[in-house]
């Protein structure tokens, strides 16, 4: 089914059941209900930290009871439930658990300041308790394929062959697609650039333990951290203080630029890509300052790969989440 996207919202067509669409980010955790009358009853709460490791899963169980509830569905009437969730994966026992550098504290240690020790968390397995049809994919891949389907990455209503899809939020993440192969890997983490080691800048620790990767660097999460102490306390702290004029926060902003624009060269000239669709809160809000910061460091540069190739924002704006969960189900 390749419907277009509608600005009224999808529907799915008369008489299918419905489907949960289930967005899981480093920040929020967002549930929607999606059937013949559209997308609806999202909630969304911080995602799960504390306690056991399955509390992210149990989370989940209950955000899709609240989300059928104010849809008006029977959680028995779900046909399948979508989970497009921040990675990376583990496989256990043929099902997914998260070693999310934003979720799961153990992993960088007590300097990355999250509140467990969890080396991973339980994912697939206790959805596949409750609910009937479950499909978990890197939250980059569903972005990729919703965006192929209804948003920036097609042409005329066909997909794109050669596309990439880039959040740039909480964390960086990618879905990569090829000769018209979505790319997967061997348990599902192909497009983690995020974790491209970039710079040996020791005060950009990622939450993975890496120092110096691209989230480590770049992320919305990372410029508290590194960039607190200066009173840029989130990202919007950064941006307004960059569009009052204050030349510190603009450079920082360059910096950023810097690392995120080499990361989608490097892509571009890697995967021989058409077009990168690009999403996220950090860019999305600050989109109109930022998408020209990052063509500069792909105009001009090895025009053999690079010409040809655009950079757009994510077509379908800040529901691509949502809508990339509805793909993998849908």
């Amino acid at each position: 089914m390749n419907k277009p996207f509608q600005s009224d919202g999808f529907r799915l067509p008369e008489g299918a059941a419905p489907v949960a669409c289930v967005d899981v980010g480093g920040t929020k955790v967002a549930v929607s209900i999606a059937d013949a009358r559209g997308v609806r009853g999202r909630v969304a709460e911080p995602t799960a930290k504390v306690g056991a490791n399955d509390a992210l899963a149990q989370q989940i169980i209950r955000l899709v009871g609240q989300s059928c509830q104010a849809a008006g569905v029977a959680i028995a009437d779900l046909s399948a439930v979508g989970v497009a969730s921040c990675g990376p994966f583990v496989m256990n026992a043929g099902c997914v658990e998260l070693a999310a550098p934003n979720i799961c504290g153990g992993l960088a240690g007590q300097a990355r300041g999250l509140p467990n020790e969890w080396q991973t968390a339980l994912l697939e397995a206790p959805l596949r308790q409750v609910f009937a049809r479950v499909r978990v994919e890197n939250d980059g891949i569903g972005a990729l394929e919703a965006e192929r389907r209804w948003g920036a990455l097609q042409i005329n209503g066909q997909p794109l062959a050669n596309c990439a899809y880039l959040t740039w939020s909480t964390g960086i993440g990618v879905g990569l697609c090829v000769d018209g192969h979505v790319l997967r890997g061997k348990n599902g983490n192909a497009g983690h650039a995020g974790h491209l080691f970039v710079s040996d800048n020791e005060d950009a620790l990622c939450g993975c333990g890496n120092v110096g990767d691209v989230e480590g660097l770049a992320a919305g999460n990372a410029i508290p951290r590194r960039f607190g102490h200066l009173g840029y306390t989130d990202a919007a702290t950064l941006f307004i203080a960059a569009n009052a004029g204050d030349a510190r926060a603009a450079a920082i902003i360059d910096d950023l630029c810097r690392v995120i624009g080499r990361t989608l060269y490097n892509l571009i000239v890697t995967l021989d890509l058409q077009r990168i669709s690009i999403g996220g809160s950090v860019f999305w809000h600050h989109r109109a300052m930022l998408l020209p910061k990052l063509q500069t460091h792909i105009s001009g540069r090895l025009a053999a790969l690079t010409d040809g190739c655009e950079l757009v924002p994510a077509g379908l704006g800040e529901r691509v989440g949502d809508f990339g969960a509805l793909a993998l189900v849908a």
